[in-house]
């Protein structure tokens, strides 16, 4: 078996869009299901197609939903508050919810995974508020 360095051009380009594929597809269930949080599988994804497709990067960069949180972390490296915010919400309630679902000793484990995200999460710079309109 030849080591990943040896891959072709193609083959490489194929597994950075799978990966990115897989990780929008990911960040697109987040939006449903709390314990996913979005943004971070979506600048995962972003990340990927730099690598594998201008093509799915230009797309998702111009995305109306999820675009100005890419355009937001390649420029600052930071995190728009209303996603936080959701983010840190939806992850509480479904640590809370599986609390009641999940059998011991792992009932805890949602809660210390979605705390352990959060507070990296928050750990991120926010993005800065945009300048009100001139009127």
């Amino acid at each position: 078996m030849r080591p990943l360095h040896h891959l072709s051009t193609q083959s490489q380009r194929l597994l950075w869009m799978l990966a990115g594929l897989v990780s929008l597809v990911v960040g697109f269930i987040g939006i449903f299901l709390p314990l996913l949080p979005t943004t971070p599988f979506v600048l995962l994804a972003a990340f990927c197609f730099s690598r594998g497709s201008k093509r799915m990067e230009a797309w998702l960069v111009s995305h109306p939903r999820f675009g100005p949180m890419v355009h937001a972390w390649r420029r600052n490296r930071a995190v728009p508050l209303r996603a936080k915010q959701l983010a840190t919400v939806m992850m509480a309630a479904s640590a809370t919810g599986s609390w009641f679902v999940v059998h011991s000793p792992w009932r805890w484990a949602p809660a210390i995974v979605c705390t352990c995200v959060a507070l990296w999460l928050w750990s991120l710079p926010t993005t800065p508020a945009a300048p009100p309109a001139d009127r």
